[in-house]
């Protein structure tokens, strides 16, 4: 085992073959080691995540390094046939690379029977092993934009099929409508670690129409007589986040979660709930909602200015981090922030809405949760339970990032810092990047005047990838991955944002420059 530096609370374990992988993954699952939060297998590759507060990496790595590799999973394994009309647009260009025809592509690929080896990228998304062993083609140089859903790809010796339509660098040589991810279902994913899965040539076959996946659980109307919040105004975008779905890995699902975490924890702490309770999460501001019945409310995050307008039509405006009580036909407006990006509402009790896979968090990439927050939506409140007392006020955050003063992040070099040239690292560290329009709760992309080079040019195979990772694809151009990143990833991380900065990193706005300082690894490999 070779370990490789991620974060100040996650490891990469890197192993010689998937086998190997997976026995480890069997091992710790058995046994597991008090302090591990989440095991993210790959190819030849095992994420771990800790709490640093329950082990030291140090202790970590001498407990993991113990393991056998021997170990296996035990499971009832299931055989699945997806029929694919093989007209993907890569498809003549997959069998060029291989110097074979389409047709010879398509017999290949249906000819031998494929084992789900691990989940990830996204819900539902299996890393299918096996097959013939010619079937191994590099990804795209520059990945699409948009992948249909249930898109068959290859990428490396892995075959897969895209659950809904994203983006992505996969060589694509066919089509399935069988739903690979459907929240009706007990088990949403179809492709679970260990099944056998077959590709059937559907071409001579007549299509059926495709199954559609069940729709995410409508909000609920509010309750006669109990409490709810009328949005009149959404702004760009308003989500329900809490403190994620962590544990979820095996079905292909990050945690997501509020982008700064900290903010949505003193909004609950001032209204009385528990800390990791859901929230409206704003971006940018322009939101504003009427209250029916009578609330506490809080308000956190970014720094801009709240106003309240009573049902009168009297209006003054309120200090964030405080509990605000509010009457029958009071409404709150938020304005556009001076500093900072995303606030926090929470509300005393706690919103009446159905959880999705446990949690209230809205999964942009993955597309899990309640659907986005609009004008016209009401968000009814549960009835507040017994001892939820409502916090003193706080001292709002002083230094929130602003386009007007360069943003420092404290970095974790690795876990693929040795892919890239030695001036790279300091090259990441020494210029500063500009946050560009295209950053959103997937990840922030960054531009800078000189890209970053890499000595290593060969295929990654897709490995997992923690929140505040600096993936850096062919462009040279980084991407710092934030709370909806994709659970695996093909391109090499040069360093992670630290944990104590991924709070602050969910604040920056758009067009602020931001640099990066250091830190030393907290695992030597």
């Amino acid at each position: 085992m070779r370990f490789l530096p991620v974060n100040l609370n996650a490891v990469l374990v890197e192993l010689d073959d998937l086998p190997q992988t997976l026995a480890l993954l069997a091992s710790l699952r058995a046994e597991p080691v008090a302090g591990v939060e989440e095991l993210v297998p790959a190819a030849r590759t095992l994420l771990i995540t800790f709490r640093p507060a329950a082990i030291a990496a140090d202790e970590l790595v001498r407990r993991v390094g113990q393991r056998s590799l021997d170990a296996r999973e035990t499971r009832i394994d299931k055989r699945i046939e997806i029929p694919v009309r093989y007209e993907g647009e890569d498809l003549a260009e997959v069998a060029g690379l291989l110097g074979i025809s389409p047709e010879e592509v398509v017999r290949r690929h249906t000819g031998s029977d494929y084992t789900v080896a691990f989940t990830g990228f996204a819900p539902g998304f299996a890393y299918l092993s096996g097959g013939h062993p010619s079937l191994n083609v590099p990804r795209r140089p520059v990945p699409r934009t948009r992948i249909p859903a249930g898109a068959v790809g290859l990428a490396g010796s892995f075959s897969g099929v895209y659950p809904q339509a994203s983006p992505g660098g996969w060589q694509i040589i066919g089509v399935t409508d069988a739903p690979m991810w459907d929240l009706s279902r007990e088990t949403p994913a179809l492709l679970q670690p260990g099944d056998t899965v077959r590709f059937v040539d559907a071409a001579a076959q007549p299509r059926d129409e495709p199954v559609a996946a069940a729709p995410a659980p409508s909000q609920p109307a509010a309750v006669e007589g109990g409490c709810a919040l009328e949005i009149r105004a959404a702004g760009l975008q308003a989500l329900l986040q809490d403190g994620g779905r962590p544990g979820q890995a095996r079905q292909g699902v990050s945690a997501s979660g509020a982008m700064d975490q900290r903010a949505l924890q003193a909004a609950n702490r001032l209204v009385g709930n528990a800390s990791d309770t859901a929230c409206v999460e704003i971006a940018h501001g322009g939101f504003r909602f009427a209250c029916r019945g009578e609330a506490v409310v809080a308000i956190t995050g970014a720094d801009g200015p709240v106003t309240l307008t009573r049902a009168d039509g009297a209006k003054w405006p309120l200090p964030r981090y405080q509990p605000i009580a509010l009457v029958d036909g009071d409404m709150l407006a938020l304005g556009e922030p001076c500093a900072g990006i995303r606030s926090y509402l929470a509300v005393r009790g706690g919103f009446d809405i159905a959880p999705v896979l446990g949690s209230l968090s809205t999964d942009t990439l993955a597309r899990i949760g309640p659907a986005t927050i609009a004008a016209g939506d009401l968000l009814p409140v549960r009835a507040v339970a017994a001892g939820a007392v409502v916090g003193a006020p706080e001292t709002p955050p002083t230094d929130l990032p602003t386009v007007q003063e360069e943003v420092v992040l404290d970095i974790v070099p690795g876990p693929r810092a040795d892919w890239f040239t030695a001036d790279a690292l300091a090259l990441l560290c020494s210029q500063s990047w500009a946050v560009t329009p295209q950053s959103n709760r997937v990840g922030i992309r960054l531009a800078g005047e000189e890209p970053l080079a890499r000595i290593n040019h060969a295929e990654l195979p897709s490995e997992g990838t923690a929140r505040g990772a600096i993936q850096v694809p062919p462009s040279g151009q980084p991407v710092l991955f934030m709370a909806d990143h994709p659970l695996t990833g093909g391109y090499p991380v040069i360093a992670s944002v630290a944990t104590h900065h991924l709070d602050r990193a969910g604040q920056i706005p758009i067009n602020a420059r931001v640099r990066f300082n250091p830190m030393a690894a907290p695992i030597v490999s």
